[in-house]
């Protein structure tokens, strides 16, 4: 008779309400960061631009789950030579049974694909925020369905799908480094390099017109992120999740006090965007990493973030480039160095969050599996992005007219500001109209 331990290793997954239920709420925690997202960019914008940011992460809920159930997920996921996939029967998603489990875990596909889901509606989402103030609606939400299908699908297989030359190579991304973060940075950097800049860059003020927001959307990036990165095992059975849960943690938290430090001794005061900002360069940082290195690993690798995404930030001013919001900056630096770092600090299992498992260690055959991951990843979405962006902008027109930015994105593209004023302070107006009004009369007669 066969020993225990082999008899259950041969048995095929079984159907697990637990994980199945975990991973359900994960992707509702995933969910909640679009959202999230959208209030932090919303803050950090002025008030003229409030209503567009939001839209511009909301309408990328709406436009990538309608493409990621007609043919996202299939090319992503679908087996394939290396480079993109395909499955018929997930086209659609009309020939997926309930209960068909998603290869070699104990979760249905319908709930792995609802997740995977979330992620891309978040990727796009991040660019907008280094274009705030000055794009088409029409023509960003044409962008999301192109990007979406020309650079985030394949990228998703090459680093995550079964088939994918990176995830075979064993280049190790935990929940998105370089499939999100990377990703969405450098096609952020590809979109405004076309594009151009604001009008007044470096010129007019341009400070966040609500902090207050600006919070309310880190606090929620930071819960859903939980969700983002521990669910990304697909399950907790061997604790794998609750390590990653744990670095999530400690890694924000060290970049955000990483970050507040530098700006101190670099510009003389801990401000609240600082705080905000090094929190998110923590979240990216840890999301390739956080399910190969130790709490200590994790406490480095945000406190590394948390500096270099600070200083980031300061070379769109020198090098010339409009990065709104600080994508680039925050997103595609911070997915760099937290991929990176795997080669210095990695001490366990690192995970693609599709399937399987990578046993990485701190040595310089993972550091390079992690260079050609990066490079190959942010070569290709920069490249692409610029030509959409330039296709775009030849046909359709990518920017708003000159006068529209400068009277208001929101006004000439939603028909609706973010705050009405009309009756603040309407008593007192009336009373000081009506009492100029009787002086008036009194002058007259």
């Amino acid at each position: 008779m066969a020993p225990a331990a082999i008899t259950l290793a041969a048995e095929a997954p079984k159907l697990s309400s637990a994980n199945t239920g975990f991973m359900l709420i994960c992707s509702a925690l995933v969910l909640l960061m679009t959202p999230g997202l959208a209030f932090f960019y919303g803050g950090m914008v002025r008030v003229k631009s409030t209503l567009n940011m939001l839209m511009m992460s909301f309408v990328s809920i709406g436009i990538v789950t309608i493409l990621w159930v007609l043919y996202g997920f299939s090319l992503a996921f679908g087996t394939s030579n290396g480079f993109i996939g395909f499955n018929s029967d997930w086209l659609g998603m009309s020939n997926v049974g309930l209960t068909e489990l998603w290869d070699g875990y104990t979760i249905p596909i319908f709930v792995f694909m609802v997740f995977q889901m979330m992620f891309a509606v978040i990727t796009p989402a991040l660019i907008s925020g280094a274009i705030a103030d000055r794009v088409k609606f029409s023509a960003w939400a044409l962008f999301v369905a192109l990007w979406l299908t020309i650079v985030y699908v394949p990228v998703a297989h090459w680093v995550w799908g079964a088939d994918g030359w990176a995830y075979k190579l064993g280049v190790i991304d935990f929940a998105g480094g370089t499939a999100v973060h990377i990703n969405a940075g450098a096609g952020a950097l590809g979109v405004i390099l076309v594009i151009g800049k604001r009008v007044g860059f470096k010129k007019d003020p341009m400070r966040p017109h609500s902090l207050p927001l600006v919070m309310l959307g880190a606090g929620l990036l930071w819960f859903g992120w939980f969700g983002f990165n521990a669910g990304s095992w697909l399950g907790n059975d061997d604790g794998v999740g609750a390590l990653m849960f744990v670095n999530t943690q400690v890694a924000t938290a060290a970049a955000m006090l990483a970050w507040l430090a530098y700006e101190k001794i670099r510009h003389g005061a801990f401000t609240t965007l600082g705080a905000a900002s090094g929190a998110v360069a923590g979240l990216v940082a840890i999301t390739p990493s956080g399910g190969a290195v130790s709490p200590l690993g994790a406490i480095a690798v945000g406190a590394i973030a948390g500096v270099a995404c600070a200083a980031a930030v300061g070379l769109k001013f020198k090098f010339g480039y409009d990065d709104s919001l600080d994508v680039v900056g925050v997103h595609m630096v911070g997915g760099i160095i937290g991929s990176l770092l795997i080669g210095f600090f990695a001490t366990g299992k690192g995970q693609s969050a599709a399937t399987g498992v990578f046993y990485g260690d701190h040595s310089f055959t993972q550091l390079w599996k992690q260079f050609a991951g990066v490079g190959a990843v942010l070569g290709y979405s920069l490249v692409a992005s610029a030509v959409l962006a330039f296709l775009l902008d030849k046909t359709l027109g990518m920017r708003v007219t000159e006068d529209e930015e400068v009277s208001g994105i929101d006004q000439a593209e939603h028909a609706e500001t973010a705050y009405d004023f009309s009756g603040a302070g309407g008593g007192v107006v009336s009373s000081v109209s009506a009492a100029l009004a009787g002086t008036s009369k009194k002058v007259d007669a």
